[in-house]
């Protein structure tokens, strides 16, 4: 059974991946192409740098909303093992970030990370990953290795607390799918954000220095 559900589940998650809902949201509301804007890239950032902040925000549900469907479906209707509902995860993010609609170019597969990871039973995983990302955000003024940060601070979480496990395994392939989307921008020094480092800096001292 799981032999033949699997490749159904993954394509129809390629699929619906697949679907550039940024971009159509920014044809469709704001009658733009939002690869005009920004970097380029076809995703729900560039549809706020278009103008259209609800539109902005539809496109974000969308993005995230197509990497739930069939990954819950994967794992709680169908039961299937936790690598195989890997590889219905992995296929919704390689379907955004490589589309055949966009001659597989595709988004930066952030918005559907957070979909896939939303759709697991293992919700530490998210809160790991929305943590990391936070902090990324705080103090690293790249958007890229933001980004990176977010995935190898959920991927050394998860390796500590799981050890090998198949959890390790999808943070791996996401973390390799960032690093393929991102690539020209994390030829950038990730520069800090120096206040916010400075007052990190000065908290570790005080509790070391009272320790």
């Amino acid at each position: 059974m799981e032999t033949l559900t699997t490749p159904l589940l993954a394509i129809a998650a390629f699929g619906l991946g697949a679907i550039p809902f940024s971009l159509l949201v920014g044809r469709w509301l704001l009658g733009k192409d939002i690869r005009d804007y920004g970097d380029g890239n076809p995703g729900a950032v560039n549809v706020f740098r278009a103008g259209g902040q609800k539109a902005g925000y539809l496109a974000v549900f969308l993005d995230v909303a197509k990497g739930v469907p069939f990954v819950f479906l994967a794992h709680s209707f169908f039961g299937l093992s936790n690598v195989a509902v890997v590889a219905v995860g992995m296929s919704a993010i390689l379907g955004h970030a490589f589309s055949p609609f966009l001659r597989w170019h595709g988004g930066k597969a952030v918005a559907i990370t957070f979909g896939v990871l939303l759709a697991l039973p293992q919700h530490e995983m998210l809160l790991a990953f929305i943590a990391c990302m936070v902090l990324g955000a705080l103090i690293i003024e790249v958007d890229a290795w933001t980004v990176m940060f977010g995935a190898l601070g959920s991927l050394a979480y998860l390796a500590v607390t799981r050890g090998s496990s198949w959890e390790v395994l999808l943070m791996l392939c996401i973390l390799a799918v960032f690093a393929v989307k991102h690539f020209d921008d994390l030829r950038t020094f990730p520069g800090f954000r120096g206040r916010l480092v400075r007052w990190l800096q000065s908290i570790i001292r005080g509790t070391l220095s009272i320790i």
